[in-house]
């Protein structure tokens, strides 16, 4: 990957595209590039929907290579969402593609016409720009329907949904998968909203032609390589627990520990969790001739993704993970698989995140507009936000947004995100990345879980306060490190345990680019991705006060452990001291 797309969209007669090579942004890559641009390049003061503002888009430094598990790519912007600056991190196949076509960035800017509406292809032969009014306001399983019979079904497409094109602060960037379908989503943040603001509704990116990208050190590399394939599928959570069951393993697991927020964050544990399980929906998955286990894209040794079929073996959408299933499950009330399946593919067919969207419809519940537990409310309250009804485009804007609209302060938000599906009460160390996180509130930031609750790379109760602050720093560094290079984050389970997987992971980029990195340079990489993050947030007017928790989590003890949560602001505040 040795150039940048830059992509004015405010040129005279239209977009114009230029190729440049990567000059400073040399050694980055996913959220270090997405972030470094963001913070070079944007004005911290700049409307999110204006502009100045500028859409990244990034595949990790190892994306398009062999290396196991590296197919991510991240996306960045100023978040319409939270005011500040935002990564979100995807699957799907768009990061393997665009990094063997050898681009490291694809920089969006300037400010396109109201009406704009235009699709990207990119292959081995250049960039093409052209208009897309057949397109326009289609959702995104319809865009692709459109796409295959002139680009064919081995492209790879990113898109915006009605959401993105309304510019609603919840809308995500769709990425196809395997199968060429929309399912995978930088999801966080409003980065969907950003391209709608460029006029951009599609990024078809064909590699036919183009080889994986070659190691600069093919031995070390292999090795490397092999070892950390190997501590992969050794490991309990990334070789057993995530490929049988995908990230819903986690239902019973967060509900057992008390951890998981009930209809709106009012207590800790959900009576029909087992209904909505991880277990539970493989097993029916599996009935039904669905498949619980599938790579969101070609080279992952994980697979925990899987596609979800209805009781006559049709597609309905991709395995829901985790946070959908609590998000639009548990926090709202609704036990039923297969009414949560068609939540999940409506957030991805409209293009909304479904965390933002389930924690909102919670809130709406609270406010009366239905109940919780009212499936068939909570599918019409979504299909609003795709119609664009004046209520369909306040629930669009998230969480806060409907909180502030309706009247409701239970609205578990940091930075203006919704909290995903772990209460900070009783895991105390996902609360302080929560709060800390320059992101907004987001567990994969740094995923204390897994020292928590899980277990791995140590133990740290997640009742006390002790120890929980340390623990996110630590995460949050690695974390920023690993969606550089474009590893999928669970990698960091079985590296957190296994201390020659971590070097092999290591090894691994040291044969690809015929470097000669320590674990000392991963974390200062982290360092200089969150120090940026940190310091673009603080140009846009955040302080201390914002790294906060909602005031109701201090107040309300939160059953069945009846803790507050009581890490004090002296403490979160010490969180970016290194």
């Amino acid at each position: 990957m040795d150039k940048i797309l830059r992509i004015d969209v405010g040129a005279e007669g239209g977009p114009k595209a230029a190729v440049t090579p990567l000059g400073e942004y040399e050694g980055m890559g996913g959220r270090g590039m997405t972030s470094m641009v963001i913070w070079k390049e944007v004005p911290a003061d700049c409307h999110p929907l204006g502009p100045e503002n500028k859409l990244v888009i990034a595949p990790g430094l190892m994306t398009g290579s062999a290396a196991s598990t590296s197919g991510r790519i991240s996306v960045g912007c100023k978040s319409p969402l939270t005011g500040g600056i935002k990564e979100a991190n995807a699957g799907g196949q768009a990061g393997q593609v665009l990094a063997r076509l050898g681009y490291a960035a694809i920089i969006i800017e300037g400010a396109a016409p109201d009406d704009a509406c235009h699709k990207v292809l990119i292959n081995k032969e250049g960039v093409q720009i052209s208009d897309a009014a057949e397109y326009k306001g289609l959702k995104n399983y319809d865009l692709i329907e459109k796409i295959k019979p002139v680009y064919g079904e081995k492209v790879a497409v990113m898109s915006i949904g009605p959401a993105g094109e309304m510019k609603m602060a919840a809308a995500t960037v769709a990425i196809t998968d395997r199968e060429m379908r929309p399912s995978r989503h930088a999801g966080r943040g409003g980065v969907g909203a950003v391209m709608g603001t460029k006029g951009i509704k599609a990024i078809i990116i064909d590699d036919a032609g183009t080889k994986m990208r070659p190691p600069k050190n093919p031995e070390k590399f292999k090795a490397a390589n092999k070892t950390f394939t190997q501590g992969l599928r050794s490991h309990a959570v990334t070789g057993e627990g995530l490929p049988a069951y995908g990230t819903n393993v986690l239902t019973n697991v967060i509900n057992e520990a008390g951890a998981y927020p009930t209809y709106n964050f009012k207590q800790g544990q959900y009576d029909d969790a087992a209904k909505i399980s991880g277990e539970a929906i493989a097993e029916l998955e599996t009935k039904r001739g669905g498949n619980p286990t599938h790579g969101c894209h070609v080279g992952c040794a994980i697979r925990c993704s899987g596609i979800y079929v209805d009781k006559d073996g049709n597609y309905v959408t991709k395995q829901p993970e985790y946070e959908t299933v609590w998000a639009h499950g548990g926090n709202c009330g609704i036990c039923d698989p297969d009414a949560i399946a068609r939540l999940d593919f409506l957030d991805d067919n409209i293009g909304l995140d479904t965390i933002e969207m389930g924690a909102t419809i919670g809130v709406a519940m609270e406010a009366g507009l239905c109940n919780f537990g009212d499936a068939e409310g909570a599918i019409k309250l979504v299909e609003e936000v795709g119609q664009g009804t004046p209520l369909g485009r306040i629930l669009g804007g998230g969480a806060a947004l409907t909180a502030k609209a309706l009247g409701i302060e239970r609205a578990p938000v940091v930075k203006g995100q919704a909290m995903p599906a772990y209460d900070p009460r009783a895991v105390k160390g996902i609360g302080v990345t929560y709060a800390t996180t320059p992101m907004g509130a987001d567990h994969t930031a740094g995923y204390a879980i897994a020292t928590n609750i899980l277990k791995v790379g140590g133990d740290v109760d997640p009742l006390s306060t002790k120890g929980q602050v340390e623990l996110s720093r630590n995460l949050q560094i690695a974390t920023a490190a690993i969606d550089a290079a474009g590893y999928c984050l669970f990698i960091a389970f079985a590296i957190l345990d296994q201390e020659e997987t971590f070097n092999a992971m290591v090894d691994s980029i040291n044969g690809m680019y015929d470097f000669n990195l320590t674990g000392d340079d991963v974390v200062a990489l982290g360092k200089k991705i969150l120090s940026m993050e940190r310091d673009f947030n603080k140009k846009a007017g955040f302080t201390k006060e914002h790294d906060r928790l909602p005031k109701f989590m201090q107040r309300e003890a939160i059953a069945p452990h009846n803790v507050t949560f009581d890490i004090s602001d002296e403490e979160l505040d010490t969180v970016f001291n290194w």
